[in-house]
């Protein structure tokens, strides 16, 4: 058929083609009803088994199956079916969809890598494309990332439902007929376990894993040989995943049981989402190290500001307060000094707090203080320093309330969702004021408050105000994690606040506490008022 010439039941001209797989083709087609374009997808076999009318038969089926399960999910995350051609003037089904403007998830990932921040806040949308189809008693089967869309806005959009298979509808491919990508496919339905909603998410933690990686660790030469891969399970530990490492160890787990379930999985992708870069460089405005001094080293999880080693303090006065530099240092710039005709006194010899700073100190020896001796204008403008950052450990009651005071101010709005808080930083979202479907994120560190990266409000995102939850709890809730969690040296803590946590009945805000060492992580969920509901401790 030619684009431009053929029209699909009086109604849908198709005007090119997008792209083509082992379920048929998709085309971009004008509605002439509505005048708007969509996609059409039609379905028909490709090969030698073309004119096999049981072939046939089963696809028809299968078609007819993907448009009853995408009309049954109305969800920003799962692309939406307008309508379905099936007439006797057809010899193969269509169905309508919406037309996505963006590109696929596999065309992006080509050109360049995901850094793991961004693949979580994708994986989260991907998660709750899943978690409504899971809910509405759909299996995908099929999530890859030629499977998944991207909107201009970077919002990933599920399609391809058409190997999707309805809990109380089995049986529509043929016997020992492989459903799925052999790269992407479960383990367990290999060994002809179907119909648990725990192997779509082993794909999209293999979708992640691929995302970020770079590689697919279970492909081979072969399609036989990769699928004896992943029968066997063992999915090497990723390198360059960051803080979506736990995220892809607790997914590609052999024990389907073992998956974490979509409430937890979302919580971590939350946390993996608002964590900082893996990377720290320093912006354009330092200074370049000095000789002498190492070049910073790249450490995920610390703060991200500039290494006092490497880049130096901002002032004298400051290096001199800290007592920074070598005597053999002071000695030079002392003799430098004295050559031209200046004598300073270090601040750490100067007039102690408790001396007038008004006037001559005699408190002691009834001599000038220092800074008569110095031989100053009067004139000059008094030298005054730049307050010192509060960088105290931010899991405080008090130190906790000040971020959410700074992220208000700074955002404009009184509700929040996805609030992490580690020791040196925080991260939260906001909902964009007057504009409650779209979201900024905010970061707090030194003292500072930082507009980040937006997004697309999800129907799984709640808002909740922060300021409202006990946070004076806090305190009583990681003391009892470190008793009760199964971690007896944690080597980090932090703190993640869910609007909408599934406790027994409707969702609810809560407060959930972290742990972890070298060998994994436990937490506990609180209410808003601090009272502790739940408890996942590691085994």
């Amino acid at each position: 058929m030619t684009p431009g010439q053929k029209v699909i039941d009086g109604r849908f001209e198709l005007l090119d083609r997008l792209g083509s797989g082992g379920m048929g083709t998709v085309w971009r087609a004008r509605d002439l009803a509505l005048h708007r374009e969509v996609a059409l997808k039609e379905v028909r076999p490709h090969g030698p088994l073309d004119d096999d009318p049981g072939r046939a038969r089963m696809m028809r089926d299968r078609i007819l199956l993907e448009a009853r399960a995408l009309a049954r999910l109305h969800h920003p995350n799962v692309v939406t079916i307008h309508h379905i051609v099936d007439t006797p003037e057809t010899p193969h089904p269509w169905i309508v969809m919406e037309l996505v403007p963006g590109r696929s998830l596999q065309d992006r990932i080509a050109k360049e890598l995901m850094p793991p921040a961004e693949a979580a806040r994708l994986g989260r949308g991907i998660l709750a494309a899943l978690h409504a189809a899971h809910t509405a008693g759909i299996l995908h089967r099929d999530v890859k990332p030629a499977n998944v869309l991207l909107r201009t806005d970077g919002s990933p959009v599920l399609t391809d439902f058409g190997i999707a298979a309805l809990y109380d509808s089995p049986g529509l491919t043929a016997t020992g007929e492989l459903v799925g990508s052999p790269e992407y496919i479960a383990p367990e339905r290999l060994r002809g376990q179907e119909g648990n909603p725990a192997s779509d998410l082993w794909s999209l933690g293999m979708l992640l894993y691929v995302a970020v990686e770079g590689t697919h660790p279970m492909r081979r030469d072969t399609p036989l040989a990769t699928l004896a891969a992943v029968l066997d399970g063992r999915v090497p530990p990723p390198r360059q995943s960051g803080p979506l490492t736990p995220v892809l160890s607790a997914l590609l787990t052999s024990d389907p049981g073992a998956r974490p379930d979509p409430a937890r999985l979302d919580a971590m992708l939350a946390d993996a989402a608002m964590a900082p870069p893996m990377y720290a460089t320093p912006p354009p405005a330092y200074a370049p190290p000095q000789p002498g001094y190492p070049p910073p080293q790249p450490v995920y999880g610390m703060p991200t500001g500039p290494n006092p080693n490497a880049q130096g303090w901002a002032t004298q006065s400051t290096r001199r307060r800290r007592g920074a530099g070598p005597l053999v240092a002071g000695a030079v710039v002392l003799a430098a000094l004295l050559v031209a005709g200046v004598i300073l006194v270090p601040q750490w010899l100067a007039p102690g707090p408790s001396d007038d700073p008004t006037g001559p100190n005699t408190a002691t020896s009834g001599k000038p203080s220092a800074s008569a001796m110095v031989g100053d204008d009067d004139d000059d403008p008094p030298v005054t320093e730049a307050p010192v950052p509060d960088t105290s450990p931010l899991l405080t009651p008090g130190r906790i309330r000040q971020v959410i005071a700074a992220m208000e101010k700074a955002s404009g709005s009184k509700v929040f969702s996805d609030f992490s808080v580690h020791e040196q930083f925080a991260s939260a979202k906001a909902p964009v004021r007057g504009k409650k479907s779209l979201y900024d994120t905010w970061d707090y560190r030194d003292g500072e408050v930082s507009k980040g990266s937006g997004g697309t409000m999800s129907s799984m995102d709640k808002t909740v105000q922060l300021s409202s939850l006990n946070w004076e709890a806090l305190p009583s809730l990681f003391k009892t994690a470190e008793k009760r969690l199964g971690i007896d040296k944690p080597t980090s803590r932090y703190v993640i606040v869910q609007p909408g946590w599934p406790f027994n009945g409707p969702p609810k805000p809560a407060i959930l506490v972290y742990l972890s060492d070298d060998y994994g992580g436990a937490y506990l969920a609180a209410d808003a008022k601090g009272k502790i509901i739940r408890m996942y401790k590691r085994d």
